[in-house]
């Protein structure tokens, strides 16, 4: 049977009502930079197709550095308990906070992305498996992004994930996929130079062939554009796997 693959792109990359009307999927980008109105998130789940699926970035709240110049200028707090997904009181009860305020979009998949900064480490990986053992759960995939190299190279992560049920997601052009399962999620942020993304940059048919001879590799794969051009591609792509799966 051929995989079920789902296409759509990281944010709205155009008006909400056009969007829904060219797309089945959204990756909401709103979540990673606040928790959000819980009518907001009505509003929009009010908005889309009954059939529509939303997944959510998490609130970087729980990811990232509260020492960071990044977590400063989102006005976070200054509060060390929080962030780099330590499973303190504090990061647990603002995950119902945040659970509460996205569930009117019924999300299918929530993804957590980490920093740079957080590497490898033997703290971090113990923090990493204690927060995604204790948080509440529902009826949704918890996915993981980890961007320091250290991860691709520790050779465990892939276990690590699959103890706590985390998939991996990741962007399969540049990166091993580790703890493959029924579902796949790739994030694809454009082409990398010295080691940094570039998003300015248009996939190629080749490009996007090799996306979706990857995405082979479960029974339900998202495929997430995050370039520049992501509506372009993304649209590209669906035409692409239409020609190929059903060639004339």
């Amino acid at each position: 049977m051929a995989p079920l693959i789902k296409v759509g792109c990281c944010g709205f990359c155009t008006s909400r009502k056009k969007y829904f009307s060219l797309f089945s999927v959204v990756e909401v980008q709103k979540t990673f930079y606040t928790i959000p109105k819980k009518d907001l998130m009505k509003k929009w789940r009010k908005e889309a197709p009954p059939d529509f699926e939303f997944t959510v970035k998490a609130w970087m709240g729980f990811t990232h550095d509260p020492r960071s110049s990044f977590w400063k200028k989102k006005g976070l707090p200054d509060d060390e308990r929080m962030g780099f997904l330590r499973p303190s009181d504090k990061n647990l009860d603002l995950w119902e906070e945040f659970l509460s305020a996205i569930s009117p979009l019924e999300p299918s998949v929530i993804i957590f992305q980490t920093p740079s900064s957080f590497k490898a480490t033997e703290s971090n990986i113990k923090n990493l498996v204690e927060f995604f053992e204790s948080i509440k759960r529902g009826n949704f995939v918890l996915g993981l992004e980890v961007r320091d190299p250290s991860w691709f190279s520790h050779g465990e992560l892939g276990r690590i994930l699959s103890s706590v049920g985390v998939i991996h997601v990741t962007d399969p052009l540049f990166d091993r996929v580790f703890s493959v399962q029924d579902i796949l999620y790739f994030r694809l942020h454009g082409t990398r130079k010295g080691g940094r993304i570039v998003y300015k940059h248009r996939y190629s048919d080749e490009e996007l062939l090799q996306v979706a001879k990857l995405s082979g590799e479960a029974e339900v794969a998202y495929v997430m554009f995050n370039n520049v051009y992501m509506k372009d591609d993304a649209l590209r792509f669906m035409e692409l796997i239409r020609d190929t799966t059903n060639p004339p």
